[in-house]
């Protein structure tokens, strides 16, 4: 499978003085959906900020599709899809067009955007709030717009940032069925998740992350056979990992 996403060796954080990761190192390739997991704290979201271009590495390199932030900064920002754990909205624009300006700046031409946003609206169940805006809308609701907006633009990557979080049943059902058949079409997805059941039944591999630094990835089978646990569940596994670093 072709690399999507390349993270070699980075280290870095929010100021020079403060170290918040080190030597971070694994690729997302296509078709397939990696879980980024860990304790609050651990550097999630550190990570996720360098992929995404609000934060340059002090060491080591980031490149989505073989373009780094610095080399092409628009084109990177173009190269993928962030659902971001904290919906970013703007409180003049309704449903509608909020989608309509995700796929403007991404160059969507307006049919190609019509044929994709009615079978997102239907999946989501919000086609009665397309001319609503966002503060009269739930937190759910509000996650939702994030997520189809990202979906919207179908690109190479997903980041996706505790996605679960505030959606319904149905909505995670919708969510997590949409992120599969984006990775049958050949998109690479990131998911940063606190929720280990779900990541063990719909991701390929595992990235555990523990005090800025990454303790273990690898398939379910991978981590069992590094472990010597060989049929516990990812939950047995990751706490495993977690609580003998504390020790």
């Amino acid at each position: 499978m072709n690399k999507i996403l390349e993270v070699n060796g980075v280290t870095g954080g929010y100021t020079s003085s403060q170290t918040v990761i080190k030597n971070i190192t694994f690729d997302i390739h296509e078709k397939e959906i990696v879980a980024l997991i860990g304790l609050n704290g651990a550097g999630k979201s550190t990570t996720i900020k360098h992929i995404l271009g609000l934060l340059q590495p002090r060491e080591g390199s980031i490149q989505i599709a073989g373009q780094t932030f610095a080399s092409n900064p628009d084109t990177y920002r173009l190269s993928y899809g962030y659902i971001p754990e904290s919906p970013i909205y703007y409180e003049e624009l309704s449903l509608w067009e909020h989608l309509e300006l995700m796929a403007m700046t991404h160059g969507v031409e307006r049919q190609l955007f019509l044929e994709r946003v009615k079978p997102l609206l239907q999946e989501f169940r919000m086609e009665e709030m397309k001319d609503r805006f966002p503060h009269q809308f739930s937190k759910g609701m509000r996650q939702k717009l994030m997520i189809m907006m990202a979906l919207l633009v179908e690109p190479r990557l997903f980041i996706v940032d505790e996605p679960i979080l505030g959606l319904d049943p149905l909505g995670i059902r919708s969510l997590l069925t949409w992120l599969e058949k984006c990775k049958e079409q050949g998109a690479g997805i990131l998911m940063s998740t606190h929720i280990l059941a779900t990541a063990e039944r719909y991701c390929d591999r595992f990235i555990i992350i523990h005090k800025g630094e990454i303790k273990m990835q690898g398939t379910l089978e991978e981590l069992r056979q590094q472990t010597g646990f060989s049929h516990h569940s990812l939950d047995d596994i990751y706490l495993h990992v977690v609580e003998a670093e504390d020790k």
